[in-house]
């Protein structure tokens, strides 16, 4: 099996549910291809007592001979009978389980949300499973697993049923760090500099699955040719089956996803209904739910404004660069990217993509800072007066009475600053303070690919300077 890249964290958790004196009910889920699968697998490797995959739109007599299949392929020593029902599936699973020799019973239910089909009973027969058995013993580590966040949330972690409170452990899986993907290459045994596993990952994000797909002996760009653009590529249509895998109907999350594409800074709530038609009801928020719990969109208050002031913002990669790019290029145009990459569309999108890959690494920014230990709090700005147009790519603001306004600039080499871009930063540093009427210390920070390039324009501006080395 291919060695297991980063997830220390996630290590950690599956090593304290397994070594623990009670039995545990871990709830892993995350987007689709974040390599949920391949962890568990991984992990546990040989000490699965047993592992069962709920197959894609199938019924519920499917799924019950799917359960069925998985038990006599765990064990030709028992005679297992095909059930109709999953209470009696169940009690199938229960006679494996005393059976079995393992110490500790590792029972994994992958895509367990495709188990859940309408009126099957599914969840009930779980609830009974582990509230009248394997929670009374102290040996059962109970792992589920699914893409669809939002039925993994409602279902499983949040449920007001029979399984309230009874996840004992959960693993929100996250996309790789940039780090991460560097390290996957290094296992492939691909060598690509910072700049252009940065520029990678901004065209389809942290997705383990995708970086698969990177070939030794190119470059970003090339690779990115062949991945999204090739007829045969593998992002070339993901984009189609990505939503559909996470939610039933995944119509109206494509349609705030669309609206939300069109505003990189993000909209409120208002906005998005009054773009995408969507209904100004709870349904709407639980729309908006859904997308944030799956890591699409990132809900967020700009400072100085209050939590009904919040906006919504698409923070997915892939879901950009597609809506940006992908979609609109036939498939049977030849090197469209490689013949793009350059262009002032696309130059303008990398610049956005920048920003958006420092907020995904803030936490590396603020460990650059020496601020790691400082509590603090994130947020964008824009001035009251439209006429002003000032704005700030991302706000810093410290306990100890410090905000960092940083000053993100994607450029290819060392980034100059003119006069004239020096006046419009003084002209935001002192339209910020005169608006939002801070007592804190303002400290002016640039963050750009290589440095800025020293002269009489930066000299006494620019207080602290971080380049994209320190994102990895």
């Amino acid at each position: 099996m291919t060695p297991l890249v980063g997830r220390e964290a996630e290590r950690e958790i599956l090593q304290a549910a397994f070594d623990s004196d009670r039995s545990e009910f871990v709830s892993v889920y995350g987007r689709r291809r974040v390599g949920k699968t391949f962890l568990i697998r991984n992990f546990f490797k040989d000490k699965f007592t047993f592992q069962i995959s709920g197959v894609a739109n199938v019924n519920t007599p499917e799924q019950l001979l799917n359960f069925y299949i998985a038990l006599t392929n765990t064990s030709d020593k028992i005679e297992f009978e095909k059930k109709e029902n999953w209470l009696e599936a169940f009690e199938q699973l229960k006679i494996l389980i005393e059976k079995s020799r393992h110490k500790k019973k590792v029972i994994f239910f992958d895509e367990l949300p495709w188990f859940d089909t309408p009126k099957s009973g599914f969840i009930q027969a779980l609830e009974h499973f582990w509230n009248d058995y394997a929670s009374a013993r102290d040996d059962i580590k109970l792992i589920t697993c699914g893409s669809a966040a939002s039925w993994m949330i409602n279902k499983i972690i949040n449920n007001r049923g029979g399984l309230h409170n009874r996840v004992t452990k959960k693993i929100r899986l996250e996309p790789f760090t940039a780090a991460e993907c560097k390290l996957l290459l290094k296992k492939k045994k691909i060598n690509l500099n910072n700049y252009q596993i940065a520029r990678l990952y901004f065209a389809f994000g942290g997705v383990p699955f995708y970086w698969e797909e990177v070939a030794k002996g190119f470059s970003a760009d090339q690779n990115i040719q062949h991945i999204c653009f090739s007829e045969n590529g593998l992002l070339r249509n993901e984009f189609k089956n990505l939503f559909p895998s996470l939610f039933k109907k995944p119509q109206k999350h494509l349609e705030i996803v669309r609206a939300l594409a069109k505003k990189s800074k993000g909209l409120t709530r208002d906005e998005i209904i009054k773009l995408s038609g969507l209904p100004n009801a709870g349904s709407t928020s639980r729309l908006l739910n859904e997308l944030e719990e799956s890591g699409f969109i990132r809900r967020y208050i700009p400072f100085g404004k209050k939590e009904r002031q919040s906006l919504y913002q698409l923070i997915d990669f892939y879901t950009l660069f597609y809506l940006k790019f992908i979609e609109k290029v036939p498939a049977s145009t030849v090197n469209y990217w490689l013949n793009s990459f350059d262009s002032p569309k696309a130059r303008t999108w990398r610049g956005y993509a920048f920003e958006l890959f420092n907020l995904v690494h803030i936490n590396k920014i603020k460990e650059a800072l020496g601020i790691s230990g400082v509590e603090s709090s994130n947020y964008s700005w824009r001035s009251k007066n439209p006429e002003n147009g000032a704005q700030i790519d991302l706000i810093i603001d410290r306990k100890d009475m410090v905000i960092n306004i940083c000053e993100i600039k994607f450029s290819a080499g060392e980034f100059t600053i003119t006069k004239a871009y020096a006046e419009n930063l003084r002209n935001k540093l002192s339209t910020f303070i005169a608006e939002t009427k801070t007592r804190k210390t303002v400290v002016l920070t640039m963050i750009s690919t290589f440095g800025i390039k020293h002269n009489e324009h930066s000299l006494g501006l620019i207080q602290k300077e971080l380049v994209m080395e320190d994102l990895f």
